[in-house]
């Protein structure tokens, strides 16, 4: 988990500098658009990733997803190849994991590389909402859900959820301590064991399909 607090420190450093440069930030898009313009949209599992590193953090390279449900695809696959460079709003780097850990899960919006067709990119507004497993051995977004800016209102659509998905369990570091006042307060999360906390909202993944346009999608 070092490696994403650090990320998170210096994309914060490297945003402050690049709205200055560049004006506002990324517009917020819809699920429903955001399905409509990507190549794949599909349920996926990180499996492997081959990154450049600078001081431990992703700089460019590919991360390798297996699909677990496929919902829209340009074509048949069972692994996609996901190439990022740089540093930015809204990157699309994927955790690794070890050979002792399954990897995180995540909703993927993703459109074909137009220089390399064999792999594949994300969008300005992002590429990766990071799904959970429930005690029921259901898919559900984590709520609040991070990594698109998405212009629509999910907060109607959170419930309660036990989660049994070791992924739902985040160290202190990883939150801000004014983020995480607020989502105590909130009840999205709760002490899982001293210096840990565990999600306890979620999205059911069915509902999230139901928001990206059913007409467009396939199982």
């Amino acid at each position: 988990m070092r490696w994403i607090t650090a990320l998170l420190i210096l994309l914060t450093a490297a945003l402050a500098c690049a709205e200055d440069a560049s004006g506002p930030a990324i517009t917020p898009i819809s699920l429903a658009e955001l399905a409509a313009k990507a190549d794949v949209v599909a349920l996926a599992q990180a499996k492997d990733t081959d990154y450049l590193l600078r001081r431990e953090i992703p700089v460019s390279g590919s991360a390798y997803l297996k699909i677990l449900i496929p919902y829209k695809m340009d074509q048949a696959a069972d692994m996609v190849e996901v190439y990022e460079k740089g540093l930015h709003e809204r990157e699309c780097y994927f955790p690794n994991p070890t050979v002792f850990e399954e990897g995180r899960r995540y909703l993927l919006f993703l459109a074909r590389d137009v220089e390399y067709p064999e792999r594949y990119r994300g969008f300005p507004e992002g590429c990766a909402l990071e799904v959970l497993v429930d005690s029921e051995n259901r898919y559900a977004l984590r709520y609040p859900v991070t990594g698109i800016s998405l212009s629509d209102s999910l907060a109607g659509l959170a419930q309660p959820m036990t989660f049994s998905d070791g992924y739902a369990v985040v160290d202190d570091e990883e939150l801000q301590p004014a983020q995480r006042a607020a989502m105590l307060d909130a009840g999205q999360i709760r002490q899982y064991q001293p210096g840990q906390w565990i999600y306890t909202t979620g999205i059911e993944l069915a509902r999230v399909r139901e928001l990206m346009g059913p007409d467009l999608l396939f199982d």
